[in-house]
């Protein structure tokens, strides 16, 4: 059983604050409790990406989102009755309190079970041109640009494998021996590493038909090779899973401020002038979850964006989630981008 007291926020903390304490806590979790130590709910990271697509402000007080009913078990309770509550509920932890329902402590799956390793094919797409960031790209693909010692495409890689996943395909086009020759067959990272070589652009969703056709029948985690972020892709995939959709959509929301006076009116008359108003949006963040069944509609060598690919399916009645991102995301597609994330990742190592 594992100690709490990096995990314990109050009912008043901003949801702001226990987003630190969740990922720094190390746990995936956050405690709720009063000042008597009894547990009053829990945070997780389904909790808070929730309250982003109801639009919660990062300084609502976390009382707001958290689950006031979690799963809990007794200090008196056998460790392998909680095993098979949290195999039966597919829970990571599960808090343990006393019989006034004071906190005790954290049980982990973790502590039960070998590090999890996940099947699902990973499919990261590397074949662009890079022009926005010429002359940068003139003689190097973008994916293996370096930001922080290592190139974009060798961090993301290695923060997948981090989170369990092993299995690898690479698209690519402009340079591609480059990236072939730097990244091989993944036998020095102990993975595997295939490539899908577009012999002409394709699209953001084109090379889905290179593919090979005997994968395993499991969801495949698509990435593009010119983002950097800190999302936990375990958590993405159970996400996917929990939400019976044939695919998940990153988002990242994106807030756009009018420069201007808003004029509100009914034909000729003004009912209201509004001073440069704030809209929020959620922008696709270049981050996949794909079922198997939607890799069939995607024809080969067929150029095809996967805006238009979801598109598709959302019109024939298919149900397409979004995946909320908080966490460190940044797209390279420019110089300044590219300068900040040197700077974001070199104050971090």
């Amino acid at each position: 059983m594992i100690h709490v007291n990096r995990i314990t926020i109050t009912p008043e903390t901003s949801l702001s604050d226990s987003i630190k304490v969740l990922h720094e806590g190390g746990y995936r979790i956050a405690l709720v409790i009063d000042n008597n130590g009894k547990l009053l709910g829990t945070l997780t990271d389904g909790d808070v990406r929730r309250a982003l697509i109801s639009h919660y402000s990062m300084s609502d007080p976390v009382d707001r989102v958290m689950n006031i009913k979690p799963i809990t078990i007794n200090i008196n309770d056998d460790s392998s009755d909680a095993f098979m509550l949290m195999k039966s509920k597919s829970l990571l932890h599960i808090p343990v309190i006393d019989d006034n329902k004071v906190l005790i402590g954290l049980e982990t799956i973790q502590d039960l079970i070998a590090q999890k390793k996940f099947d699902n094919p990973v499919f990261l797409m590397a074949g662009g041109f890079g022009k926005r960031l010429k002359p940068l790209t003139d003689n190097i693909p973008k994916p293996l640009l370096n930001i922080g010692g290592k190139p974009i495409l060798e961090t993301i890689l290695l923060q997948f494998i981090e989170s369990g996943f092993y299995n690898f395909y690479i698209s690519t086009h402009y340079k591609a021996e480059m990236i072939r020759n730097h990244f091989g067959d993944g036998s020095q990272w102990g993975v595997n590493i295939k490539y899908i070589h577009e012999i002409k652009p394709l699209g953001t969703a084109g090379s889905l038909g290179l593919l090979p056709k005997n994968l395993p029948d499991l969801p495949v985690l698509m990435m593009n090779g010119d983002i950097l972020t800190r999302v936990d892709f375990s958590s993405l995939l159970d996400f996917h899973k929990k939400s019976l959709g044939i695919a998940t959509m990153c988002v990242r929301e994106y807030d756009f401020q009018v420069p201007y006076g808003v004029v509100e009116s009914e034909e000729s008359v003004v009912k209201d002038i509004v001073e440069k108003p704030v809209h929020n949006f959620f922008v696709n963040a270049g981050i996949y979850v794909l079922n198997p069944e939607i890799l069939k509609d995607v024809q080969e060598a067929t150029y095809l964006d996967m805006p238009n690919l979801l598109s598709q399916n959302i019109s024939n009645g298919k149900k397409i989630n979004m995946f909320p991102i908080y966490e460190y995301w940044l797209d390279i597609g420019q110089k300044e981008q590219y300068l900040l994330a040197n700077k974001d990742f070199n104050l971090d190592n």
